[in-house]
């Protein structure tokens, strides 16, 4: 272990990290205290899409894997990229397979079938816990991947994919562009002017929420808000774990993420 040095890719976590607009907030509170039964003891109520997390299969599939059932030993830890995109890509954009092909070849670095890929927007710069905290632009503003990217990983077996962001699809490709009208209609017009069609033209029913309707039944997951030490390890190969609650019946479960440098 002397020749290991672990970064934490995880998210603080607690009773005023927001959860994923319209789900449970943490709850914590202490059903003992030291001045009566001689011990602190608490109990947490909390929704598993709170910090940094692990989307399971059963999150959209009724009788897919439980968390408890994904294998430590080469799926939830194994050899991997983690590739930063900021400078590529901004509010509302669309990242493509060619955008971290780009900064991996800028990187001399190789994307390998069967990999975990990190994905780095640069938007964990406005999580809760951060200086800049912006729960609007951390939610509702990050980048997101079109069906060329969801395909693309089906192509390379990619094990799971984790970002620094609120989801791992775009937030207009999710039940986000209904919550607040007002930041579609901006998308829409970023959508027209850049990508030369309208948000309902570029995202429809038959892509709605790829990331997790298309790729699930591959078992191909997703880990969301990863921030920490995530800005240490960028566009490097590394070996990447990710440390979901061996929980049986789960659908997702908070997960700590971690990337481990083998030095010498």
């Amino acid at each position: 272990m002397a020749g290991i040095k672990v970064y934490d890719l995880t998210q603080k976590i607690g009773i005023t990290t927001p959860p994923w607009p319209g789900y449970e907030p943490m709850k914590l509170w202490y059903f003992k205290r030291m001045m009566l039964q001689k011990v602190n003891g608490q109990i947490v109520q909390t929704s598993m899409h709170n910090g940094t997390h692990l989307d399971g299969q059963r999150h959209f599939m009724t009788g897919g894997r439980d968390i408890a059932s994904l294998p430590l030993d080469g799926y939830l830890f194994g050899e991997g990229v983690i590739l930063d995109i900021s400078k590529e890509v901004g509010d509302f954009d669309i990242y493509t397979p060619e955008t971290l092909l780009k900064v991996a070849k800028e990187n001399n670095l190789e994307i390998k079938k069967g990999d975990i890929i990190i994905i780095n927007t640069g938007y964990h710069k406005y999580a809760w816990d951060q200086p800049e905290a912006n729960e609007n632009k951390y939610y509702y503003f990050h980048p997101g991947p079109d069906q060329r990217f969801a395909d693309w990983l089906k192509e390379m077996e990619i094990k799971w994919v984790g970002v620094d962001c609120g989801s791992a699809d775009h937030p207009m490709n999710t039940i986000l562009r209904e919550y607040r009208p007002e930041f579609a209609k901006m998308a829409d017009e970023h959508f027209r002017k850049k990508y030369g069609k309208p948000l309902d033209e570029y995202f429809t029913d038959e892509t709605y929420q790829l990331m997790h309707i298309d790729l699930f039944p591959h078992l191909i997951l997703h880990a969301e808000n990863l921030g920490g030490e995530i800005d240490k390890v960028l566009n490097r190969r590394m070996y990447i774990g990710i440390f979901p609650w061996k929980l049986v019946d789960g659908e997702s479960s908070i997960a700590r993420v971690a990337a481990f440098e083998i030095e010498g």
